[in-house]
């Protein structure tokens, strides 16, 4: 067998043919194999250059040019002039996206099943659209009127924005509150985290500033247009004073690192409490910010029954949301005080006993934070307008600097205390002592010192102290503002610690200084169009507030075992939804329908399969008949995203604005995520928007079109998306700093009352101050947290150890060696998709894991021999990648792997996903992501005698070999077509 690994030639070669205008010639099949020269250009059709936004990794807004000759797409290249935030690039998976739009396997009719699902042939049969809709319209009701709405769940997949009405349109068509999405796995949890803890999604680090230190934990966004694109991350990093990788592996840019920490898998919370504790040790938290915006200084009574009110969510559709907290508040120490006014101790002022609240100490005496007006006790409510040009250095071309709040000082002055035993007589009658909440954490840090975390994580304690030092420590003081925050990514996610490592890292940010501040933690870019409709509205307007009427969010499945799913109301937990429709309990699940999404992404996957074929009805709309699509009763064709008109804007804090722009004409019979949602509305006669003038809709426009979605999206640019399409192919990109200079042109929204969630309720006028949370606080103590989850053990940023692995049980490594990781980012793919371009895998064949040569060498095991790799929970193989990048006793597995190649309903997806590894019941206790890596596993070489087939090499069910050569003859099976008549016949 070929090693795996190809030839800079063949690279080259691939680049060459990937850059030529027109690689394909008009008329004829194009050669699409890097061995293949270029065919000369054709001298017919004039080259027409469209300015768009690559969507082929799902997960970034890379500025590119398509260009267009005789209506064919025949290259895709960056835009260096305008797109300032990914600099030209241009990736492998968005190059080879003219594979994709012409692929002989494309979908291109409405498919329906006629033969049982199982089968290898499930005898698709072309239908016409109106048979598709109604078929749909009729199952979706016969099945709401049998079981109820909630009996459906909808799944959404990569967060391409047209296809994510599993989050809001499907759910509320029907009456369901089950969505299924990659969201719960996928930066959800980050998401999650900091809406539970400060704002929503400020996980984002505003790359676009460039950090003074550039922090990469658990993520390789220079592979994996994650977060920003590649040459971004190169220019970040080469930029950066000093550039830390916290990662268990070596990979190409942190061979580059000032600091390289390979720390063990799963111990990414106990490294993070271990900075914490470094920071607070030697000073370097800013203070100003711990007690003016922080829940540090609230004073927590632990011997005190929790207490509280019912609080307004601010969303119409959502229903009261109880807080039940040991949080000393004014009602805790006088009868019908304000529920809302936390206690602090004012360590400045002395006694004044004709105040109520005040107690007898002479060295201070209690004061309050009201969230409900967001003032502090005596605090005027002005509005702050204290202003300084932002200094950062190594700001990229094309961008503007913005603005930066100065610190707003205690008015009157105060100083709560952080440290400290206060006694004081509640309104029962009764003594209680009280600790500020930060008194009571920097207690709890003393476990995690570097000396004490060294074990855990595998690092020399005076390594995890530099780290931290070098990061918090600030090059430039006069700035006022740290070094740059986290970029974190999903590995610490996915070893049942998600929300808790999540909310270390944003407390992290928020004490030294980097939270909305340059090149820190800023959130989702708000352009001149911004949150849910950034793109397309995925909300309807009415429905769910009916929905909330009839008990909607009390149906989530999951949220008895996770209680939080209540509170956060996003998604059903996965391995819950698979559960009822394989068990029936809590209720059962009868159908459902998938937009862009995999069976390959979450809980145990062979689990998924089976719960999917267990469905009275399923539907995939989708490029490809996935996995997913195997377990399918109909199969909706849709668009490329060559094809597409979208709105786009910067998902993380890049605060680019800019568009999807249709290049060339869909094929077919291919239709809009956003249309075909809509025709089912029709079809079912619900209206997509119930009162179309407050949905900023024409009169009498219940069923949008796609285009009347956009022109109310772009309507705050004074624009039509006709003329915005218009704009943006002249002006390029915008920069949301220079268009939006109050929301995303300033830094420090909180002094400004201007954070993203806020300004969207209250866009105008003087705002309040302060974040999104019941507090207005970051809340380093969490009142939702000690509510839901009363045991107390999350209210502060925790750690505990990943259950499948040494440090929490040592007798684990007697039958299950090796620790394993997974996931990293393979560059010409994204997650589980691209297996069928023939650039991507001839470039990438076949999964491999990475183990360390002496590892390699007791096991027998030499460069790319098949292995297996084996969890309690069942088995799967892939190629060894024998690595000195990995530490002894560590593997590194890819993951999402299934072969279109083999001709079956599963696509393979239980010979090589590791997915199939996973115990679907152990989960973060919080939001309920599943654990995905840092488990125990065993390896072994596979051989003859313990493979299927007696073949080594992963075959399909009736014994086709896998293809794992990039010269493997199938891959010319994929060269695109461009002949209708083909598609025609298909």
């Amino acid at each position: 067998m070929r090693k795996l690994d190809l030839t800079r030639r063949s690279f080259l070669k691939l680049t060459a043919a990937a850059g030529a205008v027109a690689a394909l010639s008009a008329g004829a099949t194009g050669q699409a194999l890097a061995e293949t020269d270029a065919p000369a250009a054709s001298a017919a059709g004039e080259v027409k250059r469209v300015r768009s936004c690559c969507r082929a990794c799902g997960k970034n807004e890379c500025g590119v040019y398509v260009y267009v000759q005789n209506g064919r797409a025949v290259k895709v290249e960056g835009d260096a002039d305008t797109a300032f935030h990914s600099m030209g690039n241009s990736c492998s998976k968005s190059q080879a996206s003219m594979q994709a739009a012409y692929h002989p396997d494309r979908n291109y009719y409405p498919m329906k099943r006629t033969n049982p699902k199982g089968d290898a042939d499930p005898g698709w049969t072309r239908i016409t659209w109106d048979e598709a809709y109604s078929t749909i319209a009729a199952k979706f009701q016969e099945l709401k009127d049998q079981y109820g709405g909630e009996c459906m769940f909808f799944m959404g997949g990569t967060s391409r924005i047209w296809t994510q009405h599993a989050y809001g349109g499907w759910l509320q068509l029907v009456g369901s509150p089950n969505a299924v999405t990659a969201w719960q796995i996928c930066k959800g949890p980050r998401h999650y985290a900091t809406q539970l803890q400060s704002e929503f999604a400020y996980s984002w680090m505003a790359t676009t500033d460039r950090p003074r230190v550039f922090v990469q934990w658990g993520t390789a966004t220079e592979i994996s247009n994650y977060d920003e694109s590649c040459r971004a991350t190169v220019d970040i990093a080469n930029t950066a004073d000093t550039y830390i990788s916290i990662d268990p592996r070596r990979t190409n840019l942190n061979h580059e690192a000032d600091v390289w920490a390979h720390l063990t898998p799963g111990t990414d919370g106990a490294l993070g409490l271990a900075w914490a504790q470094v920071i607070i040790e030697n000073n370097l938290y800013k203070d100003l910010f711990v007690k003016r915006w922080t829940t540090a200084p609230f004073l927590i009574a632990p011997d005190m029954e929790p207490s509280g009110a019912d609080l307004e969510s601010g969303i119409a559709w959502e229903p009261l949301l109880p807080m039940r907290t040991r949080i000393v508040k004014e009602c805790d120490l006088v009868e019908g005080g304000n529920p809302m006014r936390y206690m602090v101790w004012d360590e400045l002022a002395g006694t004044d006993e004709a105040h109520p609240l005040h107690g007898n100490d002479a060295t201070g005496h209690l004061t309050y934070f009201d969230a409900s007006t967001g003032l502090w006790e005596g605090e005027p409510d002005e509005v702050w307008d204290q202003f300084y040009e932002n200094p950062q250095p190594n700001l990229p071309e094309l961008t503007v600097p913005g603005r930066i709040a100065e610190d707003s000082p205690f008015n009157p002055e105060i100083d709560p205390a952080l440290y400290g035993q206060f006694e004081t007589v509640l309104a029962d009658g009764k003594t209680y002592t009280m600790r500020p909440a930060w008194d009571i954490w920097v207690e709890y840090l003393q476990d995690f010192t570097p000396e004490k975390v060294a074990d855990i994580c595998g690092l020399p304690a005076d390594a995890i102290r530099d780290m931290a030092m070098l990061w918090a420590t600030p090059i430039d003081p006069a700035t006022g503002y740290g070094n740059g925050g986290i970029q974190y990514g999903l590995a610490p996610e996915h070893a049942c610690n998600s929300i808790q490592n999540n909310r270390i890292f944003d407390t992290l940010v928020g004490i030294t200084g980097n939270w909305d501040t340059p090149a820190g933690n800023r959130g989702p870019s708000c352009g001149r169009f911004s949150g849910a409709e950034d793109a397309q509205p995925t909300i309807v307007t009415g429905h769910f507030a009916d929905l909330a009427d009839a008990g909607f969010h009390d149906k989530i499945l999951g949220h008895e075992k996770i209680p939080m799913l209540s509170w956060w109301q996003q998604w059903a937990d996965c391995n819950a939804v698979l559960d009822a429709a394989l068990e029936g309990t809590p209720y059962p699940i009868r159908g459902g329908l998938c937009e862009a999404s995999g069976i390959l992404n979450q809980a145990n996957s062979n689990k998924y399969w089976e719960a999917l074929c267990a469905l009275d009805f399923f539907v995939v709309q989708d490029l490809w008949k996935t996995p997913s699509a195997g377990a399918a009763d109909l199969i909706l064709p849709v668009y490329h995203w060559m094809e597409v008109d979208c709105p786009r804007i910067s998902q993380g804090s890049t605060g680019a604005q800019g568009a999807t722009c249709r290049a060339v004409e869909p094929p077919a019979e291919c239709r809009f995520d956003i249309d075909i949602v809509t025709d089912v509305y029709k079809a079912m006669g619900v209206p997509y928007a119930d009162d179309p003038v407050s949905f900023g809709l024409p009169e009498g426009c219940v069923w949008p079109t796609s285009e009347q979605l956009f022109d109310k999206v772009v309507a705050p640019m004074g624009m039509t998306w006709a003329e915005y399409k218009e704009a943006f192919q002249e002006h390029g990109w915008w920069d949301c700093r220079e268009i939006a200079p109050e929301t995303w042109g300033t830094y420090r929204r909180y002094e400004t009352g201007m954070c993203s969630m806020e300004y969207l309720v209250t866009p105008a006028g003087n705002p309040m101050k302060g974040m999104s949370t019941p507090t207005r606080k970051m809340e380093i103590w969490s009142p939702a947290l000690e509510t839901y989850m009363p045991e107390g053990k999350y209210n502060l940023p925790t750690w505990e150890p990943a259950p499948r692995t040494a440090i929490a049980d040592p007798s684990i490594v007697d039958e299950w060696p090796f620790l394993m990781t997974t996931g990293r980012r393979i560059p010409v793919y994204f997650h589980s998709e691209h297996r069928q371009l023939p650039w991507c895998r001839e470039l990438w064949p076949a999964p491999r894991v990475e183990i360390n040569p002496a590892d390699a060498e007791k096991l027998g095991i030499s460069q790319g021999d098949w292995v297996w790799i084996e969890s309690p929970n069942g088995k799967i193989r892939q190629t060894a990648d024998i690595y000195y990048g990995i530490q002894p006793g560590v593997i590194n597995t890819e993951h999402q792997w299934w072969f279109p190649e083999l001709d079956q309903a599963d696509g393979g997806l239980g010979l090589s996903s590791i997915n199939c590894l996973v115990d679907p019941d152990l989960q973060d206790p919080i939001c309920g992501s599943s654990y995905l890596r840092a488990y125990n596993v065993k390896v072994y070489k596979a051989t003859a005698e313990n493979s299927p087939f007696g073949n080594p090499c992963p075959c399909g069910d009736d014994g086709t070999p896998i293809i794992c050569d990039s010269s493997d003859p199938r891959l010319k099976k994929w060269l695109p077509t461009y002949d209708e008549a083909v598609r025609n016949a298909k």
